[in-house]
């Protein structure tokens, strides 16, 4: 994560970016971070401040899906956050302050962007931030990123970092089965244009997960692992062409089709104008298309406005690899 020191006022706010979850080729093991070239913030916002000495925590929610999240704080991710990152300080001695917090929500939820991701990231990475600034004190970079799994957990049931280790840490990242490692930084293709397709609807991922079988065959399985092995061969040899001819995803996306409308035509139709590949970003109901230019970028982009968008608060954006991850803004 990047943090600058140029506000000489006690507020932090940091925002973090939207990801592509499992990249279809690595289902809970692979994910990417994603900014649009516009320059629009895709992604969530948390703001840090001093709630003075005699003052209660606080936490106020703003932005464009603010009405999509529970009204009391108990439910809110982002006060699970500031109840851990609390009893992290007291663990290592440090005194705890009271904190306003302010949540604007910039994604939409059950999106398949990573949007509980965002909300954790910005609100950890703020609070370490925070008190890194105003206190002297920060935890270390693994230290933040274990508690950001951890709040993942919470919403999702199971322990996945694919989701916050991109979005903390930027770029394309690989989970390792080590819980001191976690993650490695592999080499992407960020030359690559990113449409993402958000339709306007919902799909929770406790739903998107429920679709899928308890078992698999033995030639998903080797399906699966000669895939994601030959990708992560190919980022590292960077060769684009064999890396995107395996982008396949066996274990998720043959199964959560029913829960997109339209997807199947959208895939079809991108794949055979000739993107790289094409696939359900996380659990869906976003859709990821990757091209080589700009203006391949934008006429999927239009192609999909009107063929992919189900309600006003569907959105396409065109993007490439957020390198940084979780910024002071």
């Amino acid at each position: 994560m990047t943090v600058s020191t140029h506000s000489s006022v006690a507020k932090v706010s940091v925002f973090a970016p939207a990801s592509i979850g499992n990249v279809s080729v690595g289902f809970d093991v692979l994910g990417l971070a994603v900014k649009p070239i516009d320059g629009t913030l895709l992604g969530d916002v948390v703001t840090v401040e001093s709630a003075g000495e005699h003052a209660a925590d606080r936490l106020v929610v703003v932005g464009a899906f603010a009405d999509k999240l529970p009204k009391a704080k108990e439910d809110n991710i982002v006060w699970s956050c500031l109840l851990l990152f609390n009893q992290a300080l007291q663990s290592a001695d440090q005194a705890v302050v009271r904190v306003q917090m302010t949540l604007d929500k910039k994604m939409p939820v059950g999106s398949g962007l990573g949007s509980s991701a965002c909300s954790v990231v910005a609100a950890l990475a703020g609070l370490n931030a925070f008190y890194g600034k105003y206190h002297g004190f920060s935890f270390d970079e693994k230290t933040l990123l274990k508690m950001t799994g951890q709040m993942e957990a919470q919403i999702s049931g199971s322990l996945h970092y694919d989701n916050v280790a991109p979005c903390y840490l930027g770029g394309l990242q690989l989970m390792v089965p080590d819980s001191e490692v976690i993650n490695r930084v592999l080499p992407g293709f960020n030359d690559c244009f990113y449409v993402m397709a958000y339709p306007g609807i919902e799909v929770s991922t406790k739903a998107a997960r429920d679709v899928l079988p308890t078992s698999y065959s033995r030639a998903d399985v080797i399906s699966y692992g000669q895939n994601l092995a030959t990708f992560v061969d190919a980022c590292h040899r960077q060769d684009k062409v064999q890396a995107f001819s395996v982008l396949t995803d066996v274990v998720a996306e043959p199964y959560r089709i029913n829960l997109l409308p339209q997807y199947q035509q959208a895939h079809d139709y991108l794949m055979a104008e000739g993107a790289h590949a094409v696939g359900i970003s996380g659990s869906g109901p976003t859709l990821f298309c990757i091209c080589d230019t700009e203006q391949q970028a934008q006429d999927y982009a239009q192609w999909l406005k009107a063929h992919y968008l189900q309600t006003e608060l569907g959105f396409v954006h065109v993007c490439q690899v957020d390198e940084a991850g979780a910024v002071e803004i």
